[in-house]
């Protein structure tokens, strides 16, 4: 059995500690982000009226979704509740085996768009558990296919997803450590 210690990215003095405390940071960092966006969007945003950023290419549209990414599992929204909730959990839970700061920013990022996605289905209409996430970014052109609207926090639940293939592929352990094999 390999007794060496974990290989970190972090603060070589202290290693582990700092990185469940980076990855709460990011987490609340997107979660702001995200609520005070969405504020903005509900407020200044009317339903079914598009506003041009960068014409043709990318526009605000304000639209309700009860369902996933993609509107998937639209009217599920009581099980994407439970599911965002679940997953979470696991992220707070594992946090205390982090050995990288890569891992740390990953899940950081899929954490705080969990949460700001889950704030929306616990508190906005139209019920405790139900309510239906504030997506507003849509790009207009975006090769083979139409793209859905988003907010910030699916923007980063993708992100975190790519970096959590990328270091899966890379060979990168939750604890830093290269998986072999």
């Amino acid at each position: 059995m390999d007794e060496s210690p974990a290989v970190t990215d972090g603060d070589p003095r202290t290693g582990r500690p700092r990185l469940p405390l980076l990855l709460g940071v990011v987490a609340v960092l997107v979660i702001a982000l995200d609520q005070a966006a969405k504020y903005l969007a509900v407020r200044d945003l009317t339903p079914g009226e598009p506003v041009g950023v960068i014409h043709g290419l990318l526009q605000f549209r304000l639209i309700r979704n009860s369902g996933a990414a993609f509107s998937v599992a639209t009217g599920m929204t009581w099980v994407l509740t439970l599911v965002a909730t679940t997953v979470s959990v696991v992220i707070v839970r594992a946090a205390r085996r982090l050995g990288s700061v890569r891992w740390a920013l990953a899940l950081g990022l899929l954490l705080g768009g969990a949460v700001g996605n889950l704030l929306d289905r616990l508190f906005r209409e139209p019920a405790f558990g139900r309510g239906h996430v504030v997506d507003f970014i849509e790009y207009l052109k975006f090769p083979f296919m139409d793209f859905p609207v988003f907010n910030v926090a699916d923007s980063c639940v993708v992100t975190a997803a790519c970096l959590i293939a990328l270091l899966g592929f890379l060979g990168v352990g939750l604890d830093g450590r290269r998986v072999t094999g």
